[in-house]
């Protein structure tokens, strides 16, 4: 089963010039038929106005891991503090219970997915960490991200969960990760894209899928597939 659900009908928040695109219930936007996917609880596609962000605000048990696709992010707490921007991952393991802030690039707009995960065990010790993420560039397949079997550039705590991301070129085309469930992200300029089966999904659509592992998806132009893994329900 493939489920494609459209950026432009995605649950939006906007708030002090900041828009903010809902894969599930958020805030405001409830709805007791989604409230998740597997192990993710949020998956949020994040855009802010320079200079803004989100002032200090707490998170406990959730692994909360962020992809910078333009700009950068700033990330501050008592765990560890530090700036990121495309091509790097940063991983938060709230735990037991942290207090964070984020905010944009100052000089121009930035754009971000994140997604919070629920980890295997509650109460873990926070922690904060960020890597450099080599994709290789179109054709060089998917790179593992982030993984809760010790095969990511980072870690979380989630066993059976990934976060996988590739680059495609124009007509080329790309398995997906071979697992039951999929939540797949299209970036990508406008007009551009991926065929998933016969449907074309653009920048900001998302696709759940069920037991499709594996199926060939083909870039129309260049984009971009941030895709959450997981072998169980």
């Amino acid at each position: 089963m493939i489920e494609v659900r459209e950026g432009q009908a995605r649950p939006r928040t906007e708030a002090e010039g900041r828009t903010t695109l809902h894969s599930f219930s958020f805030g405001s936007h409830y709805d007791p038929t989604n409230v998740g996917f597997s192990g993710l609880v949020a998956h949020n596609d994040e855009r802010l106005p320079p200079g803004t962000g989100y002032a200090d605000h707490p998170h406990a048990d959730l692994e909360i891991v962020s992809w910078v696709l333009t700009g950068s992010l700033r990330h501050a707490s008592d765990v560890g503090t530090g700036e990121v921007g495309p091509g790097w991952v940063q991983r938060l393991s709230a735990g037991s219970g942290v207090v964070h802030a984020e905010t944009g690039s100052d000089t121009g707009p930035t754009r971000f997915v994140q997604a919070w995960v629920r980890p295997d065990e509650s109460g873990l010790v926070p922690s904060w960490v960020r890597e450099p993420v080599d994709l290789g560039g179109p054709g060089k397949g998917w790179t593992r991200v982030a993984d809760g079997d010790g095969r990511g550039v980072v870690p979380i705590a989630a066993r059976g969960t990934s976060l996988h991301v590739a680059d495609l070129a124009d007509a080329e085309r790309l398995e997906l990760p071979d697992r039951p469930r999929l939540h797949a992200l299209v970036v990508a300029p406008p007009g551009e894209g991926v065929m998933v089966g016969e449907r074309r999904l653009v920048d900001g659509d998302v696709a759940r899928l069920l037991d499709e592992g594996g199926r060939s998806v083909t870039g129309v132009g260049r984009a971009q597939l941030v895709v959450w893994s997981f072998d169980r329900p």
